[in-house]
């Protein structure tokens, strides 16, 4: 028998949970579909720019209630060891997504979403209706899918997208540790092929999350020995590693990643976070481009719930125009960054451009970062 949902929901992470909390809060019925149970730990830099916090207070989440730590500091250092240092233009907060997606799992709950635990297996378009096919032979009938399902999924293969062609050459490795950082300071270090970011989160635990192509990991036997060998020849990493004792007795880890360019509407499915596109960690605001893009999303579905959006065709038009008007310059800014940082010559000519007129700092943060959307 199949159920009937007003929105279907395939991912429970920040897209997958904020859309939910958002449509809910508005009296519609909503399943969300999450294979994993809640709390968990993912790969994840877990900053987020404070731009997301007027939206936040808009779904009754302060994340400070619940341990947020305030950032207002960046530092970055090159593989040469160079290092320049700026206050963040906005400032952000760190907060795993251990604590921050349990968190709003139970505020969706407690709007009425139902949420289950299972894998959606498949996700069929037709006269204007979808049907949603799980592992555990669940169905059900929607007239509003929305794909909050990450960096890549099998739902990505089965609809053949276009990203999902081409190699996703990188590697994403986290641990959490204890040890001495201060809590206001979000740092990115660079090692030859890849960057890690490091940040306090809750409980005075600080987050250690880096990414490599892994055709420069593949040359070591284990995490251990890339570190070692690669990741420690930045003198600031070596010390942040060596001088904290882990929580956890292994890291992490996540491959294939990919930063290609994304649709954010398939198969008229409303894709939202990593779904619908992933900018370089480098840039380190993922976590808020998720929550914003559930944000636009939410609003425009209302809206065409309510009539003022008169047709699908309009609805995924303007969602497609919204997105990019949010995000598209975000994720070239991102890729031209990154694409900068990998070439060691340029890094160190930047950085000491940057150490002569420390005001660019801030504004090239600022490429990579929007401003609030109101509600």
């Amino acid at each position: 028998m199949k159920q009937n949902f007003d929105i279907v929901i395939i991912g429970g992470g920040l897209a997958g949970l904020c859309n939910a909390i958002h449509l809910s809060k508005f009296g519609k019925k909503v399943l969300l579909i999450e294979k994993s149970n809640y709390p968990k730990h993912k790969v994840c830099g877990e900053y987020i720019s404070n731009e997301v916090l007027p939206y936040l207070a808009f779904l009754d989440i302060n994340p400070f209630d619940f341990g947020a730590v305030k950032i207002d500091n960046f530092q970055l250092s090159t593989t040469k060891n160079k290092v320049i240092s700026a206050k963040l233009p906005l400032g952000g907060f760190g907060i795993s997504r251990y604590q921050f997606d349990f968190v709003l799992s139970e505020k969706a709950k407690g709007n009425g979403v139902v949420i289950l635990h299972d894998s959606a297996l498949n996700v069929d378009f037709k006269e204007d209706e979808f049907t949603v096919e799980t592992k555990e032979n669940d169905s059900f009938k929607t007239k509003i899918c929305i794909g909050a399902f990450g960096k890549r999924s099998l739902l990505d293969v089965k609809m053949e997208r276009e990203f999902i062609k081409k190699k996703s050459p990188y590697l994403g490795v986290k641990i959490h540790v204890k040890g001495d950082f201060p809590s206001d300071l979000v740092a990115l270090h660079n090692f030859k092929g890849g960057y890690c970011g490091v940040s306090k989160v809750e409980n005075n635990t600080i987050n250690l999350c880096y990414i490599s192509s892994f055709s420069a990991f593949k040359k070591f036997k284990n995490i251990e020995d890339f570190q070692e060998n690669v990741v420690f020849k930045n003198k600031f990493l070596k010390e942040v590693f060596q001088k904290s004792k882990p929580i956890w007795e292994q890291p992490l880890s996540i491959s294939q990643i990919s930063f290609e360019t994304k649709k954010p509407v398939e198969n008229h499915i409303i894709m939202c976070g990593d779904a619908a596109g992933m900018i370089h960690p480098l840039c380190g605001n993922g976590m808020s481009m998720a929550i914003q893009s559930a944000q636009i999303a939410s609003k425009l579905i209302l809206n065409y719930s309510n009539g003022k959006i008169e047709s699908r065709k309009e609805l995924e038009k303007r969602y497609i125009s919204e997105w990019n008007k949010q995000f598209k310059w975000r994720l070239q800014a991102g890729h031209f960054i990154a694409m900068l940082f990998r070439k060691d010559k340029i890094a160190s000519f930047l950085l000491s451009l940057l150490k002569k007129m420390p005001f660019l700092l801030p504004i090239i943060i600022k490429q990579t970062h929007g401003k609030p959307i109101n509600n």
